[in-house]
C-alpha cells in the first residue's frame, strides 16, 4: 500500500505541475491526466481526494492568485489581469472574486480602501481562528500564532476587540 501512496503522490505532483504550467489556457482534464500517466476518471478521483479540490477548481484558484498579483503589483486593467489569467474577461474575473474573496476585483486593486471588512475570532479544533467579511462574504480566514493570540487578549483587556475595521488594515 505504501509504494501505491507514493505513485498516486507522484501522478498528483505530475498533475499540478501540468495545471500550474498551463493554468492560462484552461487545461483539459484529458491533456492532464495524459501527464500523470491515468485515465481522466481516475485521475480526477485521485487528484480530488489528494488535493481536495477538482482540477478545473484549482486552475481557477491559480487564475485568481495570478490576477490578484497582477491588480496588486502590477497596476494591471481589470482586463489586463483577467485575460492574462487566462479568463475570458473581467465577467469571469468579476464572478471569481467574490466568489473566493468576497470583494470585486476593483475593492482588491485599491486594497480594500473604503470598504467594510468586519472581523472577529473564533475558538476551533485547530486553534484561534481569526475572519474576516465584507457585505459580499468572507475575504479571509487565518489561524492565529501565538505572538497573534497574545495580541489579540491584549486587545481584549482594553476594549479593543470586536470593534470590526475598514480599509487595507483588515487584510492579513
Amino acid at each position: 500500500m505504501h509504494q501505491q501512496h507514493q505513485i498516486d503522490y507522484r501522478r498528483v505532483e505530475r498533475g499540478i505541475a501540468y495545471i500550474a504550467a498551463h493554468f492560462r489556457e484552461g487545461p483539459a482534464l484529458e491533456d492532464v491526466a495524459a501527464a500523470a500517466h491515468v485515465s481522466p476518471f481516475h485521475f480526477q478521483r485521485m487528484f480530488t481526494a489528494w488535493a481536495g479540490v477538482s482540477p478545473k477548481t484549482f486552475a481557477r484558484y491559480l487564475s485568481l492568485d495570478h490576477a490578484r498579483h497582477a491588480l496588486r503589483d502590477g497596476g494591471a486593467s481589470l482586463l489586463g489581469a483577467a485575460l492574462d489569467s487566462g479568463l475570458s474577461g473581467p465577467g469571469r474575473l468579476h464572478d471569481l472574486f467574490v466568489s473566493v474573496e468576497g470583494m470585486t476585483p476593483g475593492d482588491y486593486a485599491r486594497g480594500g480602501a473604503g470598504l467594510a471588512i468586519r472581523y472577529g475570532y473564533a475558538d476551533s479544533l485547530f486553534g484561534r481562528l481569526f475572519i474576516a467579511s465584507t457585505p459580499r462574504g468572507i475575504c479571509h480566514m487565518a489561524f492565529e500564532d501565538a505572538r497573534e493570540h497574545e495580541g489579540e487578549r491584549r486587545g481584549r483587556r482594553s476594549g479593543r476587540r470586536g470593534q470590526g475595521c475598514r480599509g487595507q488594515g483588515c487584510r492579513g
